[in-house]
């Protein structure tokens, strides 16, 4: 019994578009192993900083702090600028130099959440997150519409965070939480459908390479915002 197509009864226009379907499925799980790789580094280092009251110390009672917050964005804003000249084994390094800083930036959530709540949420967001980027990769609507609509959200979080540092309202930051679950939520979808789109099989190995990094970041983040955004509205509090 067959299963799958026969080549031999191909045209050259079917031949070609089952070998960019190969091709595309093989880049997607590229991003995504990456992607997976660079949230398990985070995890290890975030529970190794937290799980030492040294380190902790070090990290958050000093000024120290700031530059593992900062870090992270400034890496963002450095891969930007330079991603045209960068060589893909240093694109693969930042990344993984990112996952880390934010690992030990992500050590706090242990110290304000008891860790079976940030379990629980992690899976949530984990099984959110699928669902949300299975969508992007198999809908034939083009998402591309509401890219302008979420970036101003975003900015619009930044904005109302730094107002809510000095107003410290407790209703503000459960509007921004819950604003921000369904923003990451759309980008999730959105990105997920421009990284599927960025494919190109005529890519040499070093551009498919940059690609699948640079694709494996931007959902990185997307999880990431997600899941912080829903901790912050279902994750149980060491002092409540």
């Amino acid at each position: 019994m067959a299963f799958g197509p026969d080549r031999r009864y191909m045209n050259v226009a079917q031949a070609e578009a089952a070998q960019i379907d190969v091709g595309l499925r093989q880049y997607m799980l590229r991003v995504y192993n990456y992607m997976a790789s660079g949230l398990a580094l985070t995890g290890i280092i975030a529970l190794l900083v937290a799980s030492s009251p040294v380190m902790t110390q070090m990290i958050f009672g000093t000024p120290l702090k700031w530059v593992i917050m900062l870090a992270p964005l400034g890496l963002v804003f450095f891969i930007g600028a330079k991603l045209d000249t960068m060589q893909p084994s240093t694109l693969s390094t930042l990344f993984w130099v990112y996952a880390g800083l934010m690992g030990a930036s992500m050590a706090s959530v242990f110290l304000v959440f008891t860790g079976a709540s940030v379990a629980r949420v992690f899976f949530i967001s984990a099984a959110a997150f699928a669902g949300l980027s299975l969508y992007g990769y198999t809908t034939k609507k083009d998402l591309s519409g509401f890219g302008t609509f979420l970036i101003m959200g975003v900015w619009g979080l930044l904005i109302a965070g730094l107002v809510n540092m000095f107003l410290q309202s407790s209703m503000l930051h459960f509007v921004m939480s819950a604003a921000g679950v369904l923003i990451f939520a759309g980008l999730t979808a959105y990105d997920t459908q421009k990284v599927k789109e960025m494919y190109w099989e005529a890519d040499d190995a070093d551009t498919a390479s940059k690609k699948a990094v640079l694709g494996a970041l931007t959902l990185y983040m997307d999880f990431i915002n997600l899941f912080m955004f829903l901790l912050q509205i279902m994750g149980v509090r060491r002092d409540d």
